[in-house]
């Protein structure tokens, strides 16, 4: 490295109560191997926390931290690095903190749960975002008004959102890419094996069975239109005529590639759904259900034990 050269960019990253190890380290090394490779320290970073102590992980590693986020030094992006919680203590700064640093004009970004704490923070409005797929239905619950795509990052002028783990790598090789092109990009994902370099545009995977690649462009089609419309499901017919087929010809088709009829997996959709709106959010059990399709609370009920082998008012009692 070159001596006596100030880094150009520097990203300070606020981390609270459980924050992501995984989704921290992945952005910051992607920074450290680019220095690496182009042989000066381009990038720097620093840690903050709300009153500059020590921050405990979500695997149960402490963290020492460099500043308080009210004696932190100017950085070009500010991210807030949020894990399995989105109360802890201490927040009310954070949130101030975020509201400040937006008022001044800066850059915020957030990894993984972090969007909802910006959002929180009233900086999110009029921006495209991304979430963890988890905590996007939740999210969507309570911030109806914010566009929250479900892709890998977004980047919406001063916003720079991802939906942690490997897609803080590529959210920050973007940035590396707009500094010092492809290439020195490809050579730093192929330091951590990263096999291809997602773009802003590719969707999460959500949950179990939902790598759909090299799969029948029609049965993703399908899925999509099924994604959108849980809260009003869409007929077998309708589904069909969407991607030009028959009923006949859609069954075969999940029957061949997720071996379950549509109707199953279509089911299976709602229940997942509903399942992270009763660990994200206060709504009531009956607004769950028809927010998911079911106009029934005993049916819902009952579909919900099936799948997950206990009652939705249970699954609210559990601790995440």
């Amino acid at each position: 490295m070159a001596d006596n050269v100030d880094p150009v960019r520097q990203f300070a990253f606020l981390l609270v109560d459980k924050f992501s190890m995984f989704s921290l380290a992945a952005a910051i090394d992607t920074f450290r191997s680019t220095n690496r490779l182009i042989g000066r320290d381009h990038y720097a970073w620093k840690t903050v926390s709300v009153d500059g102590e020590s921050v405990i992980a979500s695997n149960g590693l402490p963290l020492k931290v460099d500043y308080a986020v009210a004696d932190m030094p100017a950085a070009d992006i500010l991210f807030v690095c949020v894990g399995l919680a989105t109360e802890f203590p201490g927040k009310s700064k954070a949130l101030g903190a975020l509201r400040s640093w937006g008022r001044k004009g800066g850059a915020l970004g957030a990894l993984s749960v972090g969007a909802h704490l910006l959002a929180e923070a009233g900086q999110l409005e009029g921006y495209r975002c991304t979430i963890h797929w988890e905590n996007r239905a939740g999210f969507q619950e309570r911030f109806p008004d914010i566009q929250c795509t479900g892709n890998v990052f977004e980047i919406d002028r001063k916003r720079y959102t991802c939906a942690g783990g490997t897609t803080s790598i590529d959210l920050m090789l973007e940035i590396v890419r707009a500094d010092f092109g492809a290439s020195v990009a490809n050579e730093v994902a192929n330091q951590f094996h990263h096999e291809r370099i997602r773009g802003a545009t590719d969707r999460q995977r959500v949950g179990p069975e939902r790598d759909l690649t090299g799969k029948s462009e029609k049965l993703k089609k399908i899925v999509a239109l099924m994604a959108e419309r849980l809260d009003e499901p869409l007929s077998a017919v309708e589904l069909a005529k969407s991607a030009g087929l028959s009923v006949r010809q859609v069954e075969r088709l999940f029957l061949r590639h997720l071996n379950m009829t549509p109707g199953r997996y279509y089911m299976r959709l709602r229940l997942e759904r509903a399942r992270e709106l009763l660990r994200q959010t206060n709504l009531p059990i009956l607004d769950v259900a028809i927010a998911t399709g079911f106009t029934s609370h005993s049916y819902f009920a009952q579909s919900y034990r099936l799948q997950f082998g206990r009652p939705p008012s249970e699954e609210r009692r559990t601790t995440y």
